[in-house]
């Protein structure tokens, strides 16, 4: 990057303060500022990198983007542009040598149901013999090196530093999530998506958002970007389909279970072995479960044919494709007389209503349904007595307790959960985690489904600012363990 390509890049209102010898690393973090780096300073949600701006230039950068102008004695340039936010995007791909022009792309937005087609999608092409890599909620997926990931969508820095390691290691697609806070903070700006899919939109994040409406807008983004080259493939059961595929100058293909849509689509067979579904013309048959997972293995049989993937070669990879860790995952212990434990990441009320209701058409006729669920702290707390309603009307047992409470009070978030129960008096109150999983699977039976939901595949809980080991798939393990009198280690 020479000072004259980041001129043309930047379009500056301004320029003061001497030109740098050199440009090196681009930084939006002054922590990681180091001699010759770039500093960019953004507005946050809740800090402003322009309160930084002297840390930057007393660590050594040579030059500030800044959207004001700063006065300084320093041997430093001084950038001003009018957003800094939307010029992070393109100004991190172009420091990286462009990865995002080097590579399909593929975004996946909505509330639920983005890990698990963006895991099919991936697990499609690997099986395909693409060299695809994943970036999302669980993890990175870099040519086959997996890493575990802090954010469903990173900023727009790391996610083209990851975007040149791919290309590096001769990655051609890229499968990714894009969350509404992404969309939002402009964190994929400068990429150009080649195919970008919605699964749903249901209550969350409106502890961030405005409303519905801003959290439906934000995602709408994802569309209105696209080229006309570009497809777009959206759940048109879903009630703000036709919003997201207003304005959208791409080639759209709408799918339903329901409707004379684009693509057809029906279940044909759902239990707890797996599903058969119809998509136009093509049987898929997949070991994942539920009507939600007949939409996902929809979304992600209709992208991989808008890679250009023969509709057969798909449905064999989809048949054997396992989806998304901690999504419905059943935890596997030998032994008789024992219930039936599933871990699922249900943690908004219609992720949770999905689950639930899933299992509860699922179960055996003499089967019991038991429900182990909790809400996250520093969370849209109008959804903890939603859950509540939901889980007694699938649940035929209840038991509450802690997730992530963060910086809440746990005893205060189940309080809010309880209010929203017509018979709390049924319902079992057990703060701490671990002894409400193993309390549920020591009074469980071969008769009994237990359903623990709301961290799935995560192998922490976050409490006061700290992270200690929490996985709850290792947790059930360890209970059902003892059950076969076969005692596991007692470490969470």
């Amino acid at each position: 990057m020479t000072f004259n390509e980041l001129i043309s890049l930047c379009q500056p209102i301004d320029v003061s303060g001497q030109e740098p010898n050199s440009i090196g690393t681009l930084r939006q973090d002054s922590r990681k500022v180091e001699s010759n780096s770039v500093f960019i300073a953004v507005r946050g949600h809740s800090v402003d990198g322009h309160s930084f701006i002297e840390d930057a230039i007393a660590k050594g950068a040579s030059v500030v983007i800044s959207e004001e102008s700063f006065d300084t004695e320093e041997d430093v340039c001084i950038i001003q542009v009018p957003d800094t936010r939307s010029l992070i995007g393109p100004l991190a791909q172009a420091f990286e040598e462009n990865p995002a022009q080097k590579m399909k792309i593929v975004g996946i937005t909505g509330t639920n149901g983005k890990t698990t087609v963006a895991t099919l999608t991936y697990q499609v092409l690997e099986e395909l013999g693409i060299a695809p890599s994943l970036l999302g909620t669980v993890s990175k997926r870099i040519a086959g090196r997996e890493k575990e990931s802090k954010l469903t969508t990173s900023d727009p820095i790391e996610l083209a530093a990851d975007m040149r390691k791919m290309v590096s290691a001769k990655s051609t697609h890229l499968v990714m999530e894009v969350s509404s806070h992404a969309l939002d903070q402009k964190r994929v700006a400068g990429i150009n998506f080649d195919i970008a899919a919605f699964t749903n939109l249901s209550h969350d994040h409106l502890d961030y958002h405005e409303d519905l409406t801003a959290y439906a807008s934000a995602k709408k983004q994802l569309f209105d970007g696209l080229y006309p080259s570009a497809w777009a493939i959206i759940n048109g059961d879903d009630e703000q389909a036709q919003f997201m595929g207003m304005d959208c100058e791409a080639q759209k293909v709408y799918f339903s279970f329901y409707k004379a849509l684009d693509v057809d689509c029906q279940i044909l067979d759902n239990t707890i072995n797996g599903l058969v579904i119809r998509i136009g013309k093509t049987m898929i048959e997949s070991p994942l479960v539920g009507k939600f997972n007949a939409y996902n293995l929809t979304e992600a049989f209709l992208i991989c044919r808008a890679l250009g993937y023969e509709d057969e070669d798909i449905a064999k990879a989809l048949k054997s494709a396992p989806g998304a860790p901690g999504r419905l995952e059943r935890v596997e212990e030998s032994g008789h007389g024992k219930p039936v434990v599933l871990v699922d990441y249900a943690h908004t009320p219609d992720a949770l209503e999905n689950v639930a209701s899933t299992l509860a058409e699922l179960k055996a006729e003499n089967q019991k349904l038991h429900i182990v669920f909790g809400c996250g702290g520093n969370r849209d707390k109008a959804k903890r007595p939603k859950m509540a309603r939901i889980s007694e009307e699938f649940g035929d047992k209840i038991t509450v307790t802690s997730d992530n409470p963060r910086d809440e009070d746990p005893e205060s978030i189940i309080d809010e959960i309880m209010s929203g129960f017509d018979n709390p008096g049924t319902v079992k109150r057990i703060t701490d985690r671990k002894k409400a999983i193993n309390q549920a699977i020591a009074d469980g039976d071969a008769c009994t489904m237990i359903l623990i939901a709301g961290k799935g595949h995560e192998s922490y809980q976050e409490i006061k600012g700290e992270r200690f080991d929490f996985d709850d798939r290792k947790i059930a393990r360890q209970a059902l363990g003892r059950r076969n009198g076969n005692p596991k280690d007692e470490g969470a």
